[in-house]
């Protein structure tokens, strides 16, 4: 299995370099494949920098650099949703609510210290079910509680419904989890109706606008607990066209006015295969133009989360990757000590790589404020992480997308697709998954490409480079937007 910034002489040498980690990290490593804010301090706080920095989910930067792990030891959850059906036993799946294994606390908390060696990357650990984090909190707390005594560094995370959350935010304070998710779709009970089938609650199972109504007040009042505390918060809200699609302008601007850290809007997961009830009945998921329009329309509320994955309870590795497979119960030695070297090593050497791609970011940020101003272009990277352009076009199972105009590069969002390449070779019924799953960018950059491929895609009118192959994302699409604006001047003078 790869990494998106594969490390694996770190992994199997504890004499590795800080000079071959960097190449290595440059390089995208020597594998054979592959929850922000923005990228620098800027005016915030330095205690809630240093919560976030490192955060993949918090910190769009940080998720090319960092690796989370989830540990799926809350298999209970008090309310139903029509997006959701858990799996169990599940390999083939990914995203929320699926898993191959559920854990006792000290089974998670050995599985931590097998990852936390094998994985450098590792920050974060967090508890997202399968079930409910909060609704099952002893077995979550317990199991902070013994990861913390071998990794007191680590960042902890939960996710939640909030139907339980209110009595448990002292204890959440207590045992210093600094991040929490509420997932949080409507404002309006009659709109939750429609995406809720039921809760329990109070001993009781609830239906309908009541049970909406319940679960939006306890979603509210656990939001202000925690902030009031100086925990941050990070809402998720699942984008239903016909729905709550509208909608969900009046819950970021809801959340933002509590004080809400960071707003995740996400695409409709819906495919008959998953057995979830929006699935079975034909709800339609999002387009990817219709989610960027919703989250470019809400911009100037609370603060946006582009680059989700809506991961599995039980993935581990950087974002866009899972290694969960690797880290089964039956692969684990009964006993594991914790060896913080290739962490601390990691870490080091990413310091410096992140202060030279800032540079590198500010230099194209003024070159572009030099060029004719000229419409937003969208351009899609291969990455395999670190923040450059280090995947071969046929390993990528999706794409990173920035977009560029005279003001800089941002990061846009992602687009998922097949792994084009199989055995060496390319699939065509493959290729035109990919080739749809690009519609509507301007160019693809990418280490490498073939030339079938490559002249598959120019024919419809989408080109893609490897010119940049292994340089920084922001300043390669900088180079490819400022030359663009020459051809356009060249061509105005002519």
């Amino acid at each position: 299995m790869s990494q998106v910034i594969s490390l694996d002489a770190i992994a199997t040498s504890g004499s590795t370099s800080a000079a071959d980690m960097r190449a290595a990290m440059e390089k995208g490593g020597c594998s054979t494949s592959s929850c922000g804010t923005s990228d620098a301090q800027g005016d915030m706080p330095d205690h809630i920098w240093a919560k976030i920095k490192d955060h993949p989910c918090y910190s769009e930067e940080a998720h090319h650099y960092f690796a989370r792990m989830h540990v799926a030891v809350a298999p209970a959850c008090n309310i139903q949703c029509n997006y959701c059906n858990r799996k169990y036993d599940c390999a083939n799946e990914s995203r929320p609510g699926v898993v191959s294994e559920r854990l006792s606390p000290e089974d998670a908390a050995r599985k931590v210290i097998a990852v936390a060696n094998e994985v450098p990357q590792l920050s974060v650990l967090g508890v997202a079910g399968p079930g409910d984090a909060v609704y099952d909190w002893r077995k979550t707390r317990k199991t902070f509680e013994l990861v913390e005594k071998t990794l007191p560094d680590i960042k902890f995370c939960i996710s939640t419904n909030g139907l339980a959350l209110p009595e448990v935010v002292d204890d959440i304070a207590q045992h210093n989890i600094d991040h929490v998710t509420i997932t949080f779709n409507a404002l309006d009970p009659e709109i939750g109706a429609m995406i809720y089938p039921w809760i329990f609650y109070k001993g009781k199972r609830w239906t309908g606008r009541d049970a909406a109504q319940i679960l939006l007040e306890r979603q509210l009042d656990g939001l202000e607990r925690l902030v009031a505390k100086g925990i941050l918060v990070k809402i998720n809200s699942v984008m239903i066209p016909g729905i709550n699609d509208q909608h969900l302008q009046e819950v970021n601007a809801a959340v933002k006015e509590r004080g809400a850290f960071l707003h995740n809007i996400m695409p409709l997961i819906s495919d008959p295969a998953h057995g979830t009830a929006f699935g079975l009945s034909g709800q339609r998921g999002p387009k990817a133009a219709e989610l960027k329009e919703l989250q470019d329309a809400v911009a100037g509320g609370a603060n946006l989360m582009r680059h989700c994955r809506q991961c599995r309870a039980d993935a581990v590795g950087l974002l866009g990757e899972d290694r969960g497979q690797e880290f089964t119960l039956d692969k684990l030695p009964e006993t594991i000590e914790y060896d913080p070297e290739k962490r601390r090593l990691y870490r080091e050497v990413v310091e410096q790589e992140r202060a030279d791609r800032r540079r590198a970011t500010e230099a194209t940020k003024a070159e572009l404020a030099t060029t004719v101003a000229a419409e937003k272009k969208l351009v899609a990277i291969a990455t395999k992480g670190g923040g450059r352009i280090n995947q071969h076009f046929g390993h990528a199972t999706e794409f990173q997308v920035f977009e560029v105009d005279a003001m800089g590069v941002r990061f846009s969002g992602h687009r998922r697709a097949d792994n084009y390449c199989v055995g060496g070779y390319g699939e065509d019924d493959r290729l035109e998954i990919v080739i749809e799953a690009l519609r509507g960018v301007d160019a693809v950059l990418v280490a490498k490409i073939g030339d079938c491929p490559r002249d598959r895609l120019a024919a419809e009118g989408i080109p893609v480079l490897d010119e940049w192959a292994f340089d920084y994302i922001e300043s390669s699409v900088g180079a490819w937007y400022a030359a663009q604006a020459g051809q356009r001047e060249e061509k105005a003078r002519a």
